[in-house]
């Protein structure tokens, strides 16, 4: 499945689910997302998962997430591109339906990772999917040694052009908390000099699992947003640009509802 194009913004098109779909959306959903993660699983292990594949692979979840009736809105992926170069994307957290999606955005300005649970790569069979897209890992268990890491490697994958997604709240979360929504993406920025860019995302259709909680049930109603900042220079210590960020994400999930 080849990904369309999102210069600036991407609607979903009108798809009326099929009848098993509109009935059972979370189980026909996962079939879908199975079959791209284990594509995924399949081109790594050859050494041949491109940039290219990998925003083909998440862009066939997002296409999974329409065939059983979710409405995806993206907006202002352009500020990617007037970021003149690298940079560091610092978002909300809200479910693991980002984590997947982002890259068919982001891949089509610039090259990305994300930060991560390193946790997440212990898991079987999706560990190694997720290790091929070459994260910064960190143990959430001693947050100095945490941010050491995240600012070390961040850098150096920014001095080779590569952009870096941060998600500064400490776990996923439905509700906005500002008194969680942490400093390291603009320390990153500052350290790097590069540009931030802020992120508000909305994607509680894809909700917690009661056993796995990455995947849990899949809720049509709810409509999946993500809506881009524009790029900010770091001045200062970053305090500025941090409170922009998080204004940023505040009064758009307002804005959404």
């Amino acid at each position: 499945m080849h990904a369309p194009a999102v210069r600036d913004s991407y609607v979903s098109p009108m798809v009326r689910p099929g009848f098993v779909a509109a009935r059972f959306p979370s189980l026909c959903f996962y079939v879908r997302d199975l079959a791209q993660i284990a594509r995924a699983f399949f081109l790594i292990k050859q050494r041949s998962f491109t940039p290219e594949q990998f925003m083909n692979c998440s862009y066939g979840i997002v296409h999974a997430l329409e065939s059983v009736g979710c409405r995806v809105v993206v907006e202002n992926v352009s500020a990617l591109a007037m970021a003149g170069g690298p940079c560091v994307i610092v978002g909300n957290h809200m479910s693991t339906l980002e984590t997947f999606v982002l890259p068919w955005m982001v891949l089509q300005h610039t090259p990305m990772t994300f930060v991560i649970k390193k946790s997440l790569l212990k898991i079987p069979f999706f560990g190694a999917v997720t290790a091929g897209w070459d994260p910064i890992a960190v143990g959430r268990k001693n947050p100095r040694e945490d941010l050491r890491h995240v600012l070390e490697q961040g850098q150096h994958k920014l001095a080779q052009g590569c952009s870096v997604i941060v998600f500064p709240q400490s776990t996923r979360m439905v509700r906005f908390d500002p008194s969680r929504f942490n400093t390291i993406g603009v320390k990153l920025a500052r350290r790097a000099q590069v540009p931030v860019v802020p992120l508000a995302l909305k994607t509680d259709a894809w909700g917690n699992g009661k056993w796995i909680k990455d995947f849990g049930p899949i809720d049509p109603a709810k409509e999946i947003r993500f809506c881009f900042g524009e790029p900010m220079a770091i001045t200062g210590n970053g305090k500025n640009q941090h409170e922009q960020c998080v204004a940023f994400v505040r009064e758009k999930l307002e804005q959404w509802g």
